[in-house]
C-alpha cells in the first residue's frame, strides 16, 4: 500500500523523540504524558521486538506490540524469542513487506488500538515503518516508542504536534495516502 521512497530514507534515520536505553525511565515519562493529557487509558505501543521485550522487562505490557522476530535485520536472541513467544496476549498475524505499510498491517493496528486487551502483531517481513501510523491512530496522550539502531528506544508521545511531523512523513511515502488512512480507521486530518 504504502512504501518509503530512497530519497526520504535519511529522514526516517532522525529520532522522532528522545533516546533512553532505561524502560524504566521511559515508562516514566509516558505515565507523566498520560496524566499531562488527562488521558489515563492511553495506549503503549511497541514496535520492535527488542523494545517490546524491555518494556515487559520492566514490567509493562504494551497494549499493542509489533514485532517481526529480527533486530537491525538479523535474528532477535533467543532469550528474547522465547520471551515473546510465552506471552500469552492476543495475536494478529500479518504481512508486510520490507520498507513498506501493507494495508494488512493498518487494519491489524487499527483493530489492536481498539482493543481491550494487550495484542502483539506478528510480522512476517519488517514492522520498521510501523512507528509513524501509530502515532497517526493512537489517541493523545498514548507514547509510541521503537528501537533506534545501536542506540537504544525512541518514545514518542503522541500529541497534535507529533502527529503532525509524523503525518508529514506519512504523505511522503509512495503509493495511497488515503487508502491509508481509510485502514487505519482515521482521518487525513488526524480525526478519527
Amino acid at each position: 500500500m504504502l512504501t518509503l521512497p530512497d530519497s526520504l530514507r535519511d529522514a526516517f534515520k532522525e529520532p522522532l523523540g528522545p533516546v533512553t536505553t532505561d524502560a524504566e525511565e521511559l515508562l516514566a515519562a509516558a505515565a507523566q504524558t498520560r496524566a499531562e493529557r488527562a488521558a489515563p487509558d492511553a495506549p503503549v505501543v511497541a514496535v520492535g521486538d527488542v523494545v517490546t521485550y524491555h518494556l515487559r522487562e520492566a514490567g509493562r505490557v504494551p497494549d499493542v506490540a509489533l514485532i517481526d522476530g529480527k533486530t537491525e535485520r538479523e535474528a532477535v536472541d533467543a532469550a528474547i524469542e522465547s520471551a515473546l513467544a510465552a506471552a500469552n496476549d492476543r495475536r494478529i498475524s500479518v504481512e508486510n513487506p520490507a520498507a513498506s505499510l501493507s494495508a494488512e498491517l493498518l487494519e491489524a493496528l487499527a483493530e489492536a488500538l481498539s482493543a481491550a486487551d494487550p495484542v502483539i502483531i506478528e510480522v512476517t517481513g519488517e514492522e520498521d515503518l510501523a512507528a509513524l501510523p501509530a502515532i497517526l491512530a493512537a489517541p493523545d496522550g498514548a507514547s509510541v516508542v521503537y528501537g533506534q539502531p545501536g542506540e537504544g528506544m525512541v518514545r514518542v508521545p503522541v500529541t497534535p504536534e507529533s502527529r503532525a511531523e509524523a503525518r508529514e512523513l506519512f504523505e511522503g511515502l509512495d503509493g495511497d495516502v488515503e487508502a491509508a488512512d481509510e485502514a487505519l480507521g482515521i482521518a487525513p486530518d488526524g480525526g478519527r
